[in-house]
């Protein structure tokens, strides 16, 4: 009997609006890239993954952090009292990477994360949105290299 291989990490095209696929980033590590052209304002991909409350998300940040000094969390806040975590169940857009000037803006939906194209995308390009971290968070190093990069995933 062989041990079952745990899956890597994945495109869902389910909810996928094109083809998508994963690849290396020179953002961070691993990202997504569009397999064919994107028009502008179209859905692009929903970001899902487990439903838990603030109180839990903030728990398993802290629980994080202790395991290691940078943590890769795929946290998407929905509102005041929900969080998705892409970890859990995601999509593959939880692999979307920040950029200063983003090609994909997120929208909520019905209780649903959205990503939208704000601008025509061509085959092979990264898909990038902008995080908008709270400017009282702990500052993150931005590594974008968009020509009016911020320096930082934090808003300023």
């Amino acid at each position: 009997m062989s041990a079952r291989k745990e899956p890597g990490p994945r495109i869902d095209q389910r909810f996928a609006g094109f083809r998508l696929r994963l690849g290396g980033s020179r953002i961070h590590r691993l990202g997504v890239f569009a397999a064919e052209s994107i028009p502008p304002r179209r859905k692009v991909i929903e970001y899902t993954g487990e439903r838990i409350t603030w109180k839990e998300s903030l728990r398993r940040f802290t629980k994080a952090m202790e395991r290691r000094s940078k943590p890769l969390l795929y946290l998407f806040r929905i509102d005041a009292r929900w969080v998705l975590d892409g970890s859990v169940g995601g999509s593959g857009a939880e692999y979307i990477n920040h950029c200063c000037e983003p090609n994909l803006r997120a929208f909520v939906e019905n209780g649903h994360i959205l990503y939208k194209s704000c601008r025509r995308i061509a085959a092979g390009e990264e898909l990038t949105v902008d995080y908008q971290f709270p400017r009282n968070g702990p500052r993150m190093i931005c590594r974008c290299a968009a020509k009016n990069c911020r320096g930082t995933i934090n808003l300023k």
